[in-house]
């Protein structure tokens, strides 16, 4: 079966026409067809520790790939070098669903799948390792929902990566523990990173910019598990100024174009040696549920905590942002408080708060340019600007432990 799946390849190689803009030889139409049917019946025969390979080529796909057998790597020759197109995907909605532990995918790009680029579902100890996940029309509601997508997973690690074009999410990884999200780049999604209703997750090292949010730590009330303890730091977070492109009803769709790190309604939150600038609404947000429209969209279990606590942001390299809002209420807000030329201060929280705990939100604010209180439960009448009551400090955050092995 190797050597059969190695030469149908060459094959496909030897035959193509041309080139496609990145300089790789595609494959002849009647050898994508047979490599289709190949690399997914390698797939379906995969046994634990195999390693799949797929060497440099454009491949073409009308199908959804899958992966159910435990401790398998697919390996390409590189992102840009070996390219899975689904432009043409007729049936299924991923590029690749994987069902599995001990996954690694690595070295290759998935292009225009119909729905999300890649989907790890309830898999252990996973490697997604310089990946593409790319829309090639760029930014556009009918794009797939999220490029890299593990999802009620354990022990992850997504790195040296790059999504493009998600009509939701770039990188997002959801309802997992043990998470390292580092040395990726995410452009023009409407959510560049996103980490929601995950447990112990450190982002850094990333760059995240010309997204509608650079950066989102979110947590919400249809999900099983609540999120907290998430550390993002040391990455470059600038002009998230592209208009919101979400299909509309979903969460990301109320994310205010030029926003630069987004927490909402999570907790345990470190915000730390980022470089964050020119994202014209604000470059941190910090918000509760309440803020995000979802009233009569969602159900909140009864345990459910709408609101940010213990955010703690500090020591990062703040410029420019707060220009030009996106939104009315947001624009009226900076006109009134700070005229026409003026900017909101980097970071902006929405004012509610659980009054039932005696504690407050504990959100502790260093090094900022200043904060606004939006007074979002009195509809944004009293809103203040004042930063002296965030001027405090909370114990640094543990850093995450993979156990990959």
């Amino acid at each position: 079966m190797k050597r059969t799946f190695l030469a149908l390849a060459v094959l496909g190689l030897l035959a193509g026409c041309g080139r496609d803009g990145g300089g790789n030889t595609p494959a002849a139409p009647a050898a994508n067809a047979e490599f289709q049917k190949t690399l997914q019946q390698r797939l379906l025969d995969a046994k634990t520790g195999e390693v799949i390979e797929i060497p440099a080529g454009r491949y073409a796909f009308d199908r959804s790939l899958s992966l159910r057998v435990n401790g398998v790597t697919i390996r390409g020759a590189g992102k840009d070098k070996t390219v899975l197109s689904f432009k043409g995907q007729k049936s299924g909605a991923e590029g690749l669903i994987v069902n599995a532990d001990n996954f690694t995918l690595e070295n290759l790009a998935i292009e225009d799948s119909k729905g999300d680029g890649l989907k790890v579902n309830e898999g252990e100890n996973i490697i997604i390792r310089g990946v593409r996940v790319e829309w090639t029309n760029g930014p556009d509601t009918d794009n797939g929902a999220y490029g890299l997508y593990p999802v009620q997973s354990k022990n992850v690690l997504i790195e040296d990566s790059v999504v493009i074009g998600a009509s939701d999410a770039g990188i997002y990884v959801g309802q997992s523990q043990n998470i390292v999200v580092r040395r990726n780049r995410a452009e023009r999604n409407v959510a560049g990173i996103e980490i929601e209703n995950c447990i112990g997750a450190d982002v850094h090292d990333n760059v995240a910019t010309e997204n509608t949010g650079g950066i989102l730590v979110f947590n919400m009330p249809d999900l099983p598990q609540p999120g907290h303890t998430t550390r993002v730091f040391n990455n470059n977070i600038f002009k998230n100024n592209t208009d919101n492109f979400g299909r509309k009803g979903t969460a990301v769709a109320s994310v205010p174009a030029g926003s630069g790190v987004v927490i909402m309604s999570n907790d345990d939150v470190e915000i730390f040696g980022n470089e964050v600038s020119d994202n014209k609404t604000a470059n941190v947000i910090i918000a509760s549920h309440y803020s995000a429209g979802y009233e009569g969209k969602y159900k909140p279990a009864p345990t459910f905590d709408p609101y940010p606590e213990r955010i703690y942001v500090h020591d990062n390299k703040f410029s420019g942002g707060g220009d030009s809002p996106d939104g009315l209420e947001l624009k009226a807000l900076k006109l009134a408080m700070f005229g026409l030329g003026g900017h909101l201060p980097d970071v902006m929280w929405d004012g509610y708060v659980n009054t039932k705990r005696t504690e407050g939100p504990q959100i502790c604010i260093q090094g900022a340019s200043g904060v606004i209180n939006a007074d979002g439960p009195n509809k944004n009448k009293n809103p203040k600007s004042d930063a002296a009551p965030f001027n405090c400090k909370l114990e640094p955050l543990p850093p995450v432990t993979l156990q990959l092995g």
